[in-house]
């Protein structure tokens, strides 16, 4: 089935992380994806939430893309318990700034394929209630039904000739799949 390629919307969303102290001694510091926050401003690891050693930080602004041969997806993530925005942060050899957000969406299924490539870290953060209705409405302006076409089986006869069965060497009037037996000298 071809789409329409004017399927297609963006917001700008930015990405908040948490950081609180570690339970650990090998970490100091604990980060987590906070919020969300659609139609954000660019910014880059700007402070907007200090409490005692917690600190929130909006670390980026990226587009929220929508795509509408990915509706089934977003429907799927709209159906769960709590529709959820994923994530995706990489980890980073700066220790002020310990990651960089490649991408955020509301698709489960691409959530889930950078999570199963091992390198970056997938977090789900609850979307808001405006959010769920923005990508609510995009989902029914663009979601098509795909129709279920049953596979048929060709016509063509398997029974004539038997291709590559057995081995041509040895003439019998059946075909076995076996190696060939030594003959035995006559006495």
């Amino acid at each position: 089935m071809v789409r329409n390629p004017h399927q297609y919307q963006s917001m700008p969303l930015g990405i908040v992380l948490r950081r609180s102290p570690g339970v650990t001694a090998w970490a100091k510091w604990s980060w987590r994806v906070a919020d969300v926050l659609p139609g954000a401003a660019p910014a880059s690891w700007k402070t907007i939430r200090e409490a005692g050693d917690v600190r929130d930080y909006q670390v980026a602004t990226v587009p929220l893309e929508m795509h509408g041969a990915e509706c089934e997806a977003y429907r799927t993530g709209l159906a769960d318990a709590v529709p959820s925005i994923y994530v995706v942060l990489r980890k980073n050899d700066d220790a002020e700034h310990p990651f960089d957000v490649l991408l955020a969406t509301a698709s489960p299924y691409e959530g889930q394929d950078y999570a199963d490539n091992g390198e970056d870290v997938v977090e789900k953060v609850p979307m808001p209630a405006g959010l769920i209705a923005w990508v609510n409405d995009f989902t029914e302006r663009f979601y098509e039904e795909e129709t279920f076409v049953k596979r048929r089986r060709d016509k063509k006869r398997v029974d004539i000739v038997e291709d590559g069965i057995g081995d041509a060497r040895i003439s019998q009037i059946s075909d076995v799949y076996r190696a060939p037996r030594r003959k035995e000298p006559a006495a």
